[in-house]
């Protein structure tokens, strides 16, 4: 299935679902009276957030393996911020 998401003057794309996707997005939008393109949004719209922290976060984390990104330890920090006791 091609389902075409249109919002405002936002970008048109099309994606290919799995069919057992398809009819689950079928039958929540029949059961709620909204659109399927409603549900696309919405899911795209809160899993993009998840999306970014993961990706960007693997980032970091090789960066810290290869050693080009300073890692501190709560007691280096705490004493930097003059928060040790």
């Amino acid at each position: 299935m091609n389902t075409d998401i249109h919002q405002g003057t936002g970008m048109a794309t099309s994606i290919r679902l799995a069919q057992e996707t398809e009819r689950r997005l079928d039958t929540l939008a029949a059961k709620t009276g909204r659109s399927k393109a409603y549900y696309l949004r919405e899911i795209i719209e809160r899993g993009i957030e998840d999306m970014e922290d993961y990706y960007l976060a693997t980032e970091v984390l090789e960066r810290v393996r290869k050693g080009d990104e300073a890692v501190f330890t709560l007691d280096e920090v705490e004493r930097n911020l003059d928060l040790a006791d």
